[in-house]
């Protein structure tokens, strides 16, 4: 891994200022109050904050010092020093914006979890750091897959405040999550909304946004109106997107929420989130809602909330990808181990029809259907376990 140091650039540091976030504890004389410098991008993940700030520029300003300790959520503007893994940021369109040595960006500091890639962690202060995700999502790259160029390395400037003191995204974000000792949906309650379909993975890559968008095509197609959303991952925008591209009415995911990443979060806010995201998507008109837990089946919050009693009692069924058979197989079992209905198995291994005849060999009544024929508006329907009639 890369290390480097960089010496900050004073000239952003224009006065002292006794501005305190009382949420950070900090002692005055140790922070500086500094003007936002102009041409700052934004990031996908911190895409509501970047509204605020292009129609209100004025209210906000930037918070440093040796002392200033960054919390998941919290907003910085960072320059950009050494262009390395990530040579791109996505900006609030999802388009990618290419990055260049000195540029000045606004991200999300956050803990990051991505088996194939980084794994990632908040830092205790405003050193320099890494962009670890290009949905916008800045921390501390500590373990790496071999495959991966080391992090692209950034220098934070400060973090962005406003009268209220340090912005998180949550103080932005346009839902709220419920309460969060809120439990198990009554049956009522379940029958009265739309029908849910989860969609889960073996791992990253094994074709679970794929699965999804495929799905939400096909019962789209069928003349059913869709609503889809992400409830775990890391900030970006192309599952989302995708989803919209698919045919969704509705789409949200947990940045909508305040989250810049799932990674880490404690099981009351993963429950919470579960309802709140679900809750949202189920419109009066909405007929069926379709949801994507990120990465693998034993992730450690993903397996958690797996048998979560008030997971179960919101998700009616599960569309499962896995990368091959034997994938598919232990993953099926493991759902329905922990008490889930698995209508289907797609995803990756349907790539290869001996994979798929291996996969429908061993997963008995479990029907292995071709991710890109869940778009025959028959197929898709075929799985729904209550009539959205």
């Amino acid at each position: 891994m890369t290390t480097v140091s960089v010496t900050p650039d004073t000239a952003t540091i224009s006065a002292m200022s006794a501005v305190v976030d009382q949420d950070t504890s900090l002692r005055p004389s140790t922070i500086l109050k500094t003007s936002v410098p102009p041409r700052v991008q934004a990031s996908y993940t911190t895409r509501h904050v970047g509204a605020a700030f292009d129609e209100r520029p004025a209210d906000f300003h930037l918070l440093t010092g040796r002392t200033v300790v960054p919390r998941s959520g919290d907003v910085v503007i960072a320059r950009v020093t050494e262009i390395l893994n990530h040579k791109r940021v996505e900006t609030p369109e999802s388009r990618k914006a290419i990055l260049f040595e000195g540029a000045l960006i606004m991200l999300a500091y956050g803990n990051r979890y991505a088996a194939d890639q980084f794994l990632a962690h908040v830092p205790d202060s405003l050193e320099p750091c890494h962009l670890v995700a290009a949905g916008g999502i800045a921390g501390t790259v500590t373990q790496a897959h071999e495959k991966m160029d080391d992090p692209t390395i950034i220098e934070p400037i400060g973090l962005l405040a406003d009268r209220d003191g340090v912005v998180n995204i949550a103080h932005y974000a346009p839902h709220h999550t419920p309460d969060q000792s809120a439990t198990v949906p009554a049956p009522t309650a379940r029958q009265d909304r739309p029908e849910v379909i989860a969609v889960l993975g073996t791992a990253m890559n094994s074709g679970k946004s794929t699965v999804m968008a495929c799905l939400i095509n096909g019962l789209t197609q069928s003349g059913r109106r869709v609503s889809a959303g992400k409830i775990t991952g890391t900030g970006a925008g192309n599952d989302p997107m995708i989803y919209h591209d698919a045919g969704a009415n509705r789409v949200l995911d947990f940045t909508d929420f305040g989250y810049p990443t799932t990674f880490q979060l404690k099981m009351s806010e993963l429950r919470a989130l579960t309802i709140g995201l679900v809750e949202e998507l189920s419109q009066a008109d909405t007929d069926v809602v379709v949801v994507e837990i990120a990465d693998g089946i034993y992730q450690e919050e993903t397996a958690q909330l797996l048998r979560d009693a008030t997971f179960q009692g919101t998700i009616d069924q599960v569309a499962f990808a896995a990368s091959d058979a034997l994938g598919a197989r232990a993953g099926v079992q493991e759902l329905q181990a922990a008490g889930l209905h698995v209508s289907v198995a797609s995803g990756v291994m349907t790539s290869s029809p001996l994979a798929t005849l291996e996969a429908r060999g061993v997963l008995g009544s479990v029907p292995v259907i071709p991710t890109y024929d869940l778009t025959c508006d028959e197929q898709a329907t075929a799985l729904l376990v209550r009539s959205c009639q």
